[in-house]
């Protein structure tokens, strides 16, 4: 029976909800609540704290199509992938999870039905294996299900190994829970090679394991003793993949339908024939991750997450390169994925335009480095002396071209040599040294604080209270009591300091007593319980002790004024900038605001006026600020936005601000956003690739930021003044120098009517203020004659006379002046020896100017 890979993920989880399973959501590829994972890696990551005791959940049976990736850290499948039938970079692992509900029996039961009758595989291809002392599973298989003995295989520890030390046995850690494991594998037929589990063939390709189950049965202690678990549980996975190769009647997971359809999208982009080629399945794996891997927030760069995903990138670039791809073409695949993943693809689909972004301005930044780095790279092994890329030169080629080291063994398989991976590691290694030295960090001695007991919060609505110390510690250590000057981290029974959480800062305040005073300097989560870190400022402070607990009042107004704004800039930047805008990671203090969030470009003037706009448009419409407790799903249903980094209880607080804004936040605010009073942005950055940071500021901050603007600006202002004024001087000493030199030059041109000096004179683009000063020039030049100059400075008509005072009885400058004034569409007159005028036809100055020879005759 065919299955399209939608169509298997589909029936398993319908199955598993038949049988009174909760539908799981995929969680998100970065594990926001386990430090200890670089991604998500199986199914089983988003229930860690559940099967370990540390949380509830409103269901005791859960079933989910977990998105996961291997490509770092100890899980890295990323040189394999590509080169063999299974691996991949990204996978889906199809779960049922049971926490303390159901155990060994129905968990087999549920894995056969759902293969044998909903899948309808053959039960004679199927057998299965279980941890070789595990005598419970072994007859649930044999007696209830009815497998042949010779077809249910033991397997022990590994030769050499520890006790429990096998693929049979699972285990967190080396204590914690852990359990014996049953496998179900399918046979793809005696035309492929390889023995069945636990045989000396069992490497080879014919038996696949497609199902896991894992029962966490056990509590290993320290000393290696076994205790049973109060409340047994289940976890089992199955590659979607691999079923789905099943289903569709193949061997290698990537003749399946969603690799072929990728893989044909990656030919036909490229312009590549051969369908069959590794290049091609390297590429179809490595979209898919990197799809995903942006999808939920990891965006390319030189460290962490971001440089795995860098990696991946460069990686399939590479291969297309091989294959002869011009120019950018992975991005090109995002919309071909997002149609191919089906129902799994709808978040995918929502961001495709962020994704191909991403990846197109990634992949043409490596392109420019691609090409020296190969020509370097192919240079080395070219010139390489044995088999064996030295360390240095791959440190290299990662250092300063940006090829990781697994590239670089890409390209060195091909031609049958190997990287020096020891000596890469060793110049890594002092390169993190340096960064190690560069960069010295205190003790922090939260990490080795401990606390049983759990903190209530109750400072939603007030800023004190009187409670009880539960703990004190110094220096990391609980002591009993505390004396002046100790610094110190208190813990009380219930508290109305807010605990820093969602980018809010810690209250700050004091503890009172008669017997002393407690300056609090920072609240921190510390487990369940709430960590108040201060000194002790005069007198005693002892467990046990009742305490006046007292916030400091004006500085969490502030905070939550600020933090309320964080919200309204999180809906403005989304209808602004567009819905790909998420939150990256924010910091809310009194002083003001931190907002980082996705984004590729720099924001322009133009949006930051009107994200700011829109802000304070929200501050102006009053809007209540509802805060409202109620379950995920009704939330979500409300389209209330989760924070990034942020886990949530079953239980959630849901924030709403009018229309405009809705999200998760357990955080405290104003009660109206009108309180806000006003929103100014006083900065936009970038942080990272696709990362930019806005700061802003609120209130009497907003007020105090636009004075200090205004200030700056009318500074600059008065400075300019200042230097216009010099300027201007300047130019003006300029223009008489310059007029001096034309008035040399036009001496030349003097002419005697009559016995009399005449100068009569075109200029092209003289100032006409400097004209006045060019006259008075040549007047004393002259010393006796009549001067007439004219004009032409930006199409229009400059006109000047001057007659020196011996000759003002024969002829009058107003008089000359208006003469050739009318003949250029002006008028003008002026003092008999000296006049101006200005006229509007440039084209009739010259005829003009040559008619003052005749009229100076007749009167000279």
């Amino acid at each position: 029976m065919y299955m399209s890979t939608d169509e298997v993920r589909n029936a398993f989880l319908k199955f598993f909800e038949s049988k009174g399973h909760q539908i799981v959501e995929s969680s998100s590829l970065v594990p926001h609540n386990d430090a200890t994972l670089l991604f998500t890696n199986a199914g089983m990551n988003q229930f860690k704290d559940c099967f370990l005791g540390l949380e509830k959940r409103a269901y005791t049976r859960a079933a989910t199509a977990q998105r996961c990736v291997r490509a770092g850290g100890k899980h890295n499948d990323l040189e394999n992938v590509g080169f063999t039938a299974r691996h991949h970079t990204f996978f889906e692992m199809l779960g049922n999870f049971s926490f303390g509900d159901y155990f060994k029996e129905d968990a087999i039961k549920f894995a056969w039905e759902f293969l044998t009758e909903t899948l309808q595989l053959p039960k004679e291809r199927l057998l299965v294996t279980v941890y070789k002392t595990d005598d419970e599973a072994f007859e649930i298989w044999n007696q209830q299900i009815g497998i042949p003995a010779e077809r249910i295989v033991r397997i022990g520890d590994k030769e050499g190994g520890k006790a429990f030390e096998s693929d049979n046995f699972w285990q967190m850690g080396d204590t914690g829970p852990c359990g014996p494991c049953t496998e179900i594998f399918y046979d793809h037929g005696d035309h492929i090679w390889g023995g069945p589990p636990g045989s000396p063939e069992e490497d080879g390709d014919r038996f696949i394991e497609i199902w896991n189950n894992v029962f966490m049965q056990f509590n290993r202690h320290a000393d290696g003793t076994m205790e049973p678990l109060p409340k047994p549980s289940v976890d089992t996975g199955m590659g979607i993949e691999r079923i789905s190769a099943i289903m569709q009647g193949v061997h290698s997971n990537y003749e399946i339908d969603v690799f072929q359809k990728l893989i044909k999208s990656a030919a036909d982009t490229i312009g590549y024939d051969d369908l069959s080629n590794q290049s091609l399945r390297v590429i179809a794996d490595h979209i898919r991750s990197c799809s995903f891997l942006i999808v939920d927030g990891v965006m390319p760069s030189n460290e962490g997450r971001g440089y795995v995903l860098r990696r991946i990138i460069r990686r399939a670039v590479r291969h297309g390169n091989k294959l002869g791809a011009q120019g950018a073409f992975f991005y090109k695949l995002v919309g071909v994925l997002a149609e191919v993943m089906g129902s799994a693809g709808e978040e995918l689909k929502k961001q495709q335009a962020l994704v191909e972004k991403v990846l197109r301005i990634e992949e043409e930044n490596f392109g420019r480095t691609l090409e020296r780095g190969m020509t370097i790279l192919n240079d080395a092994l070219d010139n390489l002396d044995g088999k064996v890329l030295d360390g240095e030169t791959v440190f290299k080629l990662y250092d300063t071209y940006g090829f990781p080291a697994d590239l670089t063994n890409d390209v060195a398989r091909e031609r049958e040599l190997a990287i020096d991976e020891a000596g890469f590691e060793k110049a890594m290694e002092e390169q993190r040294q340096r960064a190690r030295e560069a960069g010295q960090f205190g003790t922090d001695y939260n990490a080795a604080i401990k606390v049983d007991t759990a903190s209530e919060f109750c400072g939603y609505a007030a800023t004190e209270g009187q409670s009880s110390v539960t703990d004190l510690f110094v220096d990391g250590k609980a002591v009993d009591a505390l004396s002046a000057g100790d610094k110190a981290v208190v813990v009380l029974e219930q508290t109305p300091f807010y605990a820093e959480s969602g980018g809010q800062s810690g209250d700050a305040g004091v503890f009172k007593t008669p017997a002393g005073l407690f300056r609090v300097e920072d609240t921190q989560k510390l487990g369940n319980a709430i960590a108040h870190h201060g000194v002790m400022v005069e007198g005693v402070l002892a467990k046990g002790d009742n305490v006046d607990a007292l916030v400091d009042a004006e500085r969490r107004a502030a905070i939550t004024l600020n933090h309320s704004a964080t919200h309204l800039l999180h809906a403005a930047l989304r209808q602004v900038l567009g819905t790909h805008v998420t939150q990256k990671g924010s910091l809310v203090k009194a002083e003001g605001l931190r907002f980082d969030f996705s984004h590729l470009e720099a924001m322009t003037a133009a949006e930051i006026k009107t994200v700011e706009r829109l802000v304070n448009a929200q501050i102006r419409r009053n809007l209540v600020i509802e805060t409202d407790i109620m379950d995920i799903d009704a939330a979500k249903e409300k389209g209330a936005m989760a924070l990034f980094g942020e886990k949530y209880d079953d239980q959630v607080r849901v924030l709403s601000m009018g229309d405009f804004s809705t999200e998760l936040c357990g955080g405290i605010h104003a009660n109206n956003t009108g309180d806000i009073g006003l929103f100014k942005i006083t900065s936009e950055s970038g942080i990272a690739a696709g990362i930019r940071r806005i700061e802003a500021v609120t209130g009497e901050a907003a007020l105090d930021a636009i004075e200090a603007q205004q200030d700056k600006f009318e500074a600059k202002l008065a400075e300019a003044a200042t230097k216009a004024k010099a300027l201007e001087k300047e130019l003006a000493q300029l223009k008489d120098k310059l007029a001096a030199q034309a008035s040399a030059s036009l001496i030349n041109q003097v002419k005697q009517i009559n016995g009399i000096k005449v100068l009569v004179a075109k200029l092209d683009g003289a100032d006409n203020k400097a004209l006045r000063g060019m006259v008075d020039e040549l007047k004393n030049q002259l010393g006796s004659g009549v001067i007439m100059l004219g004009n032409v400075a930006d199409d229009k008509v400059g006109l000047i006379a001057g007659v020196t005072k011996d000759l003002i009885g024969q002829v009058k400058a107003g008089e000359l002046v208006n003469m050739v004034a009318q003949q250029v569409g002006g008028k003008g007159g002026g003092r008999p020896d000296m006049a101006q005028a200005g006229g509007t036809d440039a084209a009739a100055l010259p005829a003009a100017l040559d008619s003052v020879e005749a009229w100076l005759t007749e009167r000279l």
